[in-house]
Formats: structure tokens, sequence, C-alpha cells
């Protein structure tokens, strides 16, 4: 498989309108610059993630909860079964060298706390506010930090 990175983007399932959009040109642009995008595979940032990498012909792995592939959304590329529940957030920091948070509640607070311990670059966006941790507020200047990261 040929691609330039891993990127794993956390995020909530219950989002507003704006974010889903947002998160969809994320995806895009990301498939854009040919990374391999991992998310937990599901509904809301999940969701609209895979949907801006299938826009951008890219490639989205889901590390989905259960043992039941219809988990996953319609635009994941590659499901992925843990049958883990929420432990499967641990998986996420492991498969990346960028990690993005967009939204969400504890769960993506738990993937931002693992991929702390990993020291995997983290930059949020419309999330948690976490001293030390990059925030960022337009889609642009999130994938410069993006790339910034990578180099």
């Amino acid at each position: 498989m040929d691609y330039t990175a891993r990127i794993a983007v956390f995020g909530g399932r219950d989002i507003d309108k704006d974010t889903y959009n947002d998160a969809v040109e994320i995806g895009k642009l990301l498939a854009e610059e040919n990374y391999l995008v991992f998310c937990g595979g599901g509904e809301g940032v999940m969701e609209a993630i895979c949907k801006g990498v299938s826009i951008g012909h890219g490639i989205s792995i889901g590390i989905l909860k259960g043992d039941n592939i219809k988990e996953g959304n319609k635009y994941l590329t590659i499901p992925i079964l843990t049958n883990m529940g929420i432990t499967r957030n641990a998986l996420l920091p492991l498969n990346c060298d960028v990690a993005i948070a967009i939204s969400g509640n504890y769960g993506t607070l738990s993937e931002i706390a693992y991929a702390l311990q990993l020291k995997i670059p983290i930059i949020c966006y419309k999330t948690w506010d976490i001293p030390g941790i990059l925030s960022v507020n337009t889609v642009s200047t999130l994938i410069t930090e993006v790339k910034k990261n990578l180099q």
C-alpha cells in the first residue's frame, strides 16, 4: 500500500451540520495528500471523514467497536472488527503519525489521552481545550499543521 503518512481522526457521533461539513472537507484534503486515514468507523465525525476521504479517492480504515460489519458507515473503505467496545480507542493512536481530534466527548478525550501517552502529535479542531495541545479554528490551518507535524 502506497501512502504518505497515517492520520487518525478522533471525533464524536453527535455533531452539528457545520462540523459534519468541515469533517468532510478535512477528509477530502487528507485523501488528496495521500494520507491513510484511520477512525472509529461509525457515525458523526467518523462518517464525515470517511465521506471526504471517499470523495478525495483515498483510503479510510475504521477500527470498529463490535463484531458486526454493519456498524461501519457506508463510506468506510476498510472496516476492522474488534469486539472490544470502547477499549478499541487505544488502537487508533497506535496506528498514526499524527492525530486530529474533532468535536466529541469522553471517547474522544480518551483517544487524545492515549495519543499523549504515545507522544503522537495531536491537532484539535472544535473539541477539548487541553493545555499544551494545538487547537486550530480553520480547516486550512489544520491541514497546514498536519503537514508541519509530519516533517
